[in-house]
């Protein structure tokens, strides 16, 4: 990717949930590392149970999410996946399924721990936002 992030790229960014606290120069920084790659429709893109070693954002197109067999959510352009699996190192929770030709961003382990040792301030922000998951998920299971 350039080290000049396209401003729409930088945009969708801000409105992916793990980065929404993030300044437009740590948004930059996010879209610097990423590497941009096309899939075509009905390439599977992650498959439940296979090892979770990339963050993908959809930058455009759209796609399916299944577990078990069963379709969970349509995936649209600034929806991002993968985070969990890489971040804890288990396997996928989820199969994708590009129901379109896509563009997505992805950041693979080498570029997911170059922004969290470059700019702390991510990894602060990315916890608060996984802890909202976790809250959200199972709020009876979540302790003071």
């Amino acid at each position: 990717m350039s080290r000049h992030a396209p401003k729409d790229l930088v945009d969708l960014l801000a409105n992916v949930a793990i980065f929404s606290g993030c300044t437009s120069r740590e948004l930059t920084q996010v879209a610097d590392l990423g590497t941009s790659t096309s899939v075509k429709a009905g390439t599977t893109i992650t498959k439940q149970g296979g090892a979770g070693r990339e963050f993908m954002l959809i930058v455009s197109g759209t796609a399916r999410c299944t577990i078990d067999g069963v379709e969970v959510a349509t995936l649209n352009s600034g929806d991002s996946f993968g985070e969990l699996a890489l971040l804890a190192g288990q396997p996928r929770t989820a199969t994708v399924i590009a129901d379109t030709d896509m563009d997505l961003l992805v950041l693979d382990p080498r570029e997911f721990t170059q922004l969290l040792d470059s700019a702390p301030s991510i990894s602060q922000k990315m916890l608060v936002t996984l802890a909202g998951y976790i809250r959200s998920a199972d709020p009876e299971s979540v302790t003071l």
